[in-house]
């Protein structure tokens, strides 16, 4: 059974698509010799580099002379791995991954999925004593969350490089859901995070210092590693009011 697909750039359907076992290699590059993936671009080394796949991830191998290649999740917003030019073997774990390749001037890409992720039950039966704290502790129907979301929002709907909102943005957003929002209010839930996900101590524990700015960005920095907020979550924006606790 296969392990790996690669769909080509400019893919039509699944039959164009490749399929590889476990075990198997797949050179790419400008050459169309061979049973490779061929990519016609003048900035792609003929022999540019191989994938190889095996059971629940696959590895690539960056065979050019002096471009690094990059490997996004595109469900990670902005989730990435970088291989660097001549880097043999370096594993890639994404269900999901978009190979992009940098040539004169141009960003080609194509797709890598590895389907065969498994994953076991989170339930321990039989193990005695206290529960481990939760590492963040967030509540989904809060209006923070909400507010949390909205900053996510445009990075989780597939731009990883989206500028953030700004209060005044993330007050429209929000208006429908909470029609009480308002710059203070979410001002308020933002500070109320950042000392929540312990990014700046709470107002009666902070050393005295020069202001500290960024926070928004910490904010969704944090909440994308970490899996705080996926796509799922944006829900709570399309919740009617009654539904978003105070």
């Amino acid at each position: 059974m296969y392990s790996v697909i690669v769909v080509p750039p400019r893919s039509t359907g699944s039959d164009d698509q490749i399929r590889l076992s476990a075990g198997e290699r797949l050179a790419f590059g400008r050459s169309e010799t061979g049973n490779g993936l061929a990519i016609a671009h003048e900035g792609v080394s003929r022999i540019a580099g191989e994938i190889t796949a095996h059971r629940a991830f696959w590895i690539l191998s960056n065979l050019s002379q002096g471009q690094t290649y990059v490997v996004e999740n595109p469900e990670g917003a902005g989730e990435h791995i970088k291989v660097a030019p001549g880097r043999l073997d370096a594993p890639v774990s994404f269900e999901f991954s978009r190979v992009v390749l940098p040539a004169a001037g141009e960003l080609l890409s194509f797709d890598v999925w590895a389907p065969r992720h498994t994953y076991r039950s989170a339930n321990r039966p039989g193990l005695s004593g206290a529960t481990t704290a939760q590492a963040f502790s967030l509540d989904r129907t809060k209006r923070y969350f909400a507010v949390l979301a909205a900053l996510c929002e445009p990075r989780l709907r597939g731009a990883p490089h989206a500028p953030l909102p700004t209060v005044d943005e993330l007050v429209e957003r929000l208006r429908h859901t909470w029609p009480a929002a308002n710059r203070s209010s979410v001002y308020w839930n933002i500070d109320y995070l950042a000392v929540k996900l312990r990014l700046r101590p709470a107002a009666d524990a902070a050393e005295p210092g020069p202001r500290r700015y960024g926070k928004k960005d910490s904010l969704v920095s944090l909440a994308l590693r970490f899996d705080l907020v996926r796509e799922d979550d944006l829900v709570v924006l399309a919740a009617v009011p009654s539904e978003v606790a105070r």
